[in-house]
């Protein structure tokens, strides 16, 4: 850590955060796997701008890691969050507002008959394979490789403390692969229970890949074929690419949905949405949690896809996503930088051409941190509703003090 940083606010925070937290903190919130200098506490965060504990200001392009959609503190979404914690938020049972919100989903994606509600992306992901098991009475689930569907031992990155038992029914093929997909159908030949897709391919590190609409289209058939459940993991980009899920872009529609992140503007929330072939098996699994059905966060999911509609979000976004990619493109070539960008403009990603050990990411990130932009060297970021054209060319001129450390490096 450079020396104006060692005795930061932020360094106290991760020394106290280290006695009492392992490793500091979990998980992908993590700063230590982040280049130096950038924070690891935040003090403050409106519209499309994020302060740290030191009182730094950035363009956030990470937007929280996705559920910042339209904007912290959104006044709409902030007021009606208010007026229902004046009410109540976790009581004995739901408020009015879980009927609002479910009928609110069910209009607005074409697939949806019904929804469930519960806290993050792993709840809604583990309670749409458990479904899919209920529902056909089968044990397999074909998993992309290299695909992130949450933290439960299922399904985590992680080796540490998960069993083979717990993978015993899971079996691989490639994204965008028809042949492997086919493949991995065949070895589940009769005990087959669903096979879950990300919205595109979105693993970290590498080039993001939409989805082929062939490939998708193999995975419908299979599925139908089967009577198994095609599940769409629409927990990361849910509500950006397309208001009615994210395989409405390419004309394939999923038996069950996982959403997350965007769909209440960062008060914690994810849903289940699924058709009727899948409601009895809804019906009978048990999935719950004590704070699953708490007021606020539905509120504000409310209020978060009214104003969704109200701007049409995934235009906006797509458009600001636009103007930056074409924006780092001209910087990039300016200083004689390769880059490649890759993932839908709401979402994007930015990595640098022969850049192995990631050098020249991380050098980036770090210039472009300290001119006033939070961008990210690995994993896709960002796009919302608040960014608006001024802060694009802000978050544009920080990069361009980013291609300029790059450049230098030679």
């Amino acid at each position: 850590m450079p020396q104006d940083r060692a005795n930061s606010i932020d360094a106290a925070l991760r020394g106290r955060a280290l006695r009492v937290i392992p490793g500091g903190l979990w998980g992908h919130l993590n700063a230590a796997n982040l280049p130096e200098g950038y924070p690891q506490f935040f003090q403050a965060a409106e519209g499309c701008r994020l302060r740290d504990a030191d009182g730094r200001e950035f363009v956030d392009l990470m937007c929280a890691w996705g559920p910042m959609v339209v904007g912290y503190r959104h006044p709409a979404v902030e007021e009606a969050a208010r007026r229902q914690a004046e009410q109540g938020d976790a009581m004995n049972g739901p408020a009015p507002v879980l009927v609002e919100l479910a009928e609110t989903l069910v209009d607005m994606i074409p697939h949806a008959d019904w929804c469930l509600f519960e806290k993050n992306g792993t709840d809604a992901t583990t309670a749409c394979v458990t479904i899919a098991r209920a529902g056909t009475g089968r044990r397999k689930v074909l998993v992309a490789r290299g695909s992130y569907h949450g933290a439960a031992p299922w399904c985590t990155p992680s080796l540490a403390g998960v069993t083979a038992e717990d993978r015993a029914h899971i079996l691989h093929f490639d994204y965008n692969d028809a042949a492997s997909l086919h493949a991995a159908a065949e070895e589940a030949k009769g005990d087959l229970a669903a096979v879950i897709v990300t919205a595109f391919r979105h693993d970290m590190g590498r080039d993001l890949e939409l989805p082929d609409s062939a490939f998708a289209r193999a995975a419908r058939a299979i599925c139908d074929a089967a009577g198994a459940a095609l599940v769409l993991d629409d927990v990361r980009a849910g509500f950006r690419l397309h208001l009615g899920g994210s395989w409405e872009t390419i004309g394939v529609r999923p038996d069950l949905a996982a959403y997350s992140k965007a769909i209440a503007n960062g008060h914690a929330l994810s849903a289940v949405t699924g058709n009727d072939a899948f409601r009895d098996a809804a019906t009978r699994i048990y999935t719950t949690g004590s704070f699953w059905c708490a007021a606020v966060p539905m509120a504000a999911a409310v209020a978060t896809l009214a104003e969704l509609r109200r701007v049409d979000g995934p235009a906006q976004m797509r458009a600001m996503g636009d103007r930056l990619r074409a924006g780092l493109d001209a910087l990039a070539a300016r200083h004689g930088v390769g880059i490649r960008q890759s993932g839908p403009p709401q979402m994007p990603l930015l990595l640098f051409a022969e850049d192995h050990d990631g050098r020249l990411g991380q050098a980036f990130c770090a210039a472009a941190l300290r001119a006033g932009a939070y961008f990210h060297p690995r994993h896709n970021m960002f796009l919302s509703c608040a960014h608006g054209p001024a802060d694009i060319d802000a978050a544009l001129q920080a990069a361009d003090a980013g291609f300029a450390a790059v450049a230098r490096m030679g």
